[in-house]
Formats: C-alpha cells, structure tokens, sequence
C-alpha cells in the first residue's frame, strides 16, 4: 500500500525548497551564466535529482558502514542547515567554495542545488516521512528548479536585487525552524 500523503509531500516539498534555496540562489546562477555562458538547466535539474535520490536511498545503508545512525546525522544536519539559514538571513558566507570551469554540473547541480544540506535534509525527512511522499516531493522540487533556471534572467528582472533579498532572507527564517525543530527532535534518539 503506498502511504501518499499530500499533507507530507507538501511539508517535505517546502522543506526541500528553502533548503535548495532556487530563488535565492538566481543571483549566483546570473552569475555563472556570465561567467560561464549558457548553462544546459536540463543538465543540471536531471543530475541534482538523480544526486538526491541516490542519497535517500543508499544514504542511510553508506551511513551504517561508516557506523553512524540516522539520529546523529540528522542532529548534525541541523547544525548544518542552522548555518545555512544564518548565511540566508544574515548575507554572510560561512562557507566557501573553489570556482569551477563549468556551470551546469559543478557548481550548480552539486554542490548548489543538491548540497551537504539536501542531503543532510533527505536523510532527516527520511526518518519522519514515507519515502514515497519525499520522492514526489523532490521530483516538484526538481521541475520548479529547472523551471527557475530556465527562468532566472526573467526572475532577477521581475524581483530586482532587494526582492531577491527579501525572498532569501525569508526562506532562511523557514530554514531555521526547520533546523531547530529537526534538532529537537533527533537528539533525543541519541541519548536512547
């Protein structure tokens, strides 16, 4: 029987949005795209989905070989998305990565739009949401991130710089919670 719950798709669909941050992120893709000239979206989109769902899947089982259990992960993704909220909402950088030669993979498709904090994201949600809600939700993230970077010249006209701004910043508010609720509530599966 599959447990499709649009309540679950919805909440783990908006979960994986703020943390993928697509909006946010039209600065650093206009960017890129003048760095690097065009940037093949579909490329990008089919590789970070396939990325994710490579992670739900085997992440847990590659975590059991390495010997740390889902609650530890999920405590120590909180950590990270706190600081990746804390970037959002207070437009600094905390972490800081090399230039790449080309866009539509690396930076795009990973690290920007399937990260350490997707990741960390999909294995947290995993052990809260069926599986099959996290899959259509990461398949909806997936066409409205292609769809943002077939999009984004047009984005960055409609919403100007401070409306971008405004955008990130409320999504890291979001993304914060997220973080405070995932912390609070993995860290007692450590202690048990």
């Amino acid at each position: 029987m599959l447990l499709i719950n649009l309540k679950e798709i919805i909440t783990v669909g908006m979960v994986l949005f703020a943390v993928i941050d697509i909006v946010g992120s039209i600065p650093i893709i206009v960017d890129l795209r003048k760095k690097h000239g065009h940037i093949d979206s579909e490329k990008a989109a089919l590789v970070a989905g396939i990325i994710m769902l490579v992670f739900l899947f085997i992440g847990e089982d590659f975590l059991s070989i390495i010997g740390i259990d889902v609650h530890s992960f999920a405590v120590a993704g909180s950590f990270v998305l706190f600081f990746i909220a804390l970037e959002m909402i207070l437009g600094i950088r905390i972490y800081r990565d090399e230039e790449a030669n080309s866009a539509s993979i690396v930076p795009l498709a990973f690290p920007l739009i399937a990260g350490a904090g997707t990741m960390t994201t999909l294995l947290s949600l995993r052990s809260q949401y069926h599986t099959i809600n996290i899959v259509i939700a990461i398949f909806l993230n997936i066409i409205l991130v292609y769809i943002v970077l077939k999009s984004s010249s047009k984005i960055e006209k409609m919403l100007g710089k401070n409306g971008l701004g405004v955008v990130r910043k409320a999504f890291g508010v979001v993304l914060l919670a997220i973080a405070v609720k995932l912390f609070a509530s993995n860290v007692k599966g450590l202690f048990i």
